[in-house]
């Protein structure tokens, strides 16, 4: 697997400067979907961005890819502006979109040459198969993208992005709604391709998959990064203890308002170790009764939890 090309001296694989994008919207004021976002994506790293669902992930990619124009700022790839050197910093880029969008006409494998030979690419065949094989694809190089199922058409949708080497990839919720086995397979391979070089932009709602692979994350709230730092330190700034444990009971109003509840699951964070027993008296006290009960310390999304409940954005760090 050849090196991926690097940005000119001095310039980050990505770079957004002072973003902004706003919506006319006839009758009212103007739709501000992006406020100020500037962070740099340094060559070779595994990037997130993360944030509820309106806080202007998608849009930031849709000006990243030069499907919009940005209201004002400046944003490049590998150097090259995305406005004034449009070809060249597309050519830098390889998109995974959230859509399931293929053309029903053809199969796999000439899809990827079809791809192929959008950016001038001749004698590809040697990267695809190496795409094919990776991706769980080969098998289904000669069928018709109507053939295959949603999860071999995202792998599909992958392999394009890939199919012309570009040195920054970016996936937009690349595993929504996919099976656990094309999850292994795609963070494999994503992996492998970040280890040679690659800088990776992901964006994703399973905070696990963020903590696990990304080297530093950006968290948006209303058009606006209200953190942006290393994992591990996003992480230690929440280093509480946490409770978790099941149950089939309501909560107490003090500790149902501080819990985190995924079905049976209840997470309580406990502040300090000391306050654990504080935790176990006051369940017993309301007869809360506990199953699989677990002291852990708190993940990502405790912490992406607590910057999205404030009441304001927070400036970036």
């Amino acid at each position: 697997m050849p090196a991926p090309a690097s940005p000119p001296p001095g310039h980050p694989a990505v770079r957004f400067e002072g973003v902004e994008k706003r919506y006319a919207r006839k009758g009212a004021a103007p739709l501000q979907a992006l406020q100020g976002v500037s962070f740099d994506i340094q060559p070779g790293e595994f990037f997130g961005l993360l944030g509820p669902n309106g806080a202007g992930k998608t849009t930031l990619i849709s000006l990243l890819a030069g499907l919009a124009r940005a209201s004002a700022g400046r944003i490049e790839v590998m150097g090259h502006d995305v406005v004034s050197d449009y070809a060249a910093a597309r050519r830098a880029l390889g998109i995974v979109p959230q859509e399931l969008v293929f053309d029903p006409f053809f199969s796999v494998r000439e899809a990827l040459r079809i791809q192929s030979g959008y950016f001038g690419l001749r004698h590809n065949e040697a990267w695809i198969d190496e795409l094919l094989e990776a991706l769980g694809l080969a098998d289904k190089a000669g069928a018709n993208m109507r053939q295959l199922s949603g999860g071999m058409k995202r792998r599909v949708l992958v392999a394009q992005a890939l199919v012309h080497r570009p040195p920054v990839i970016v996936l937009d919720e690349p595993t929504a709604g996919v099976d656990v086995e094309l999850r292994q397979t795609l963070w494999a391979f994503i992996s492998r391709l970040n280890r040679a070089g690659h800088t990776v932009l992901l964006t994703t709602h399973y905070l696990e998959e963020a903590e696990a692979l990304c080297h530093r994350i950006a968290m948006l709230k209303q058009g606006r990064v209200v953190a942006l730092d290393r994992t591990a330190a996003l992480l230690a700034g929440a280093a509480h203890p946490v409770l978790r444990f099941k149950t089939d009971d309501a909560l107490p109003p003090a500790l149902a308002a501080q819990a985190r509840v995924t079905g049976r699951t209840v997470q309580l964070p406990a502040r300090e170790v000391h306050g654990i027993e504080t935790l176990l008296a006051s369940l017993r006290e309301a007869g809360v009764r506990v199953e699989d009960l677990e002291i852990g310390r708190a993940d990502l999304e405790d912490v992406f939890l607590g910057l999205m409940a404030a009441q304001a954005p927070e400036a970036a760090r």
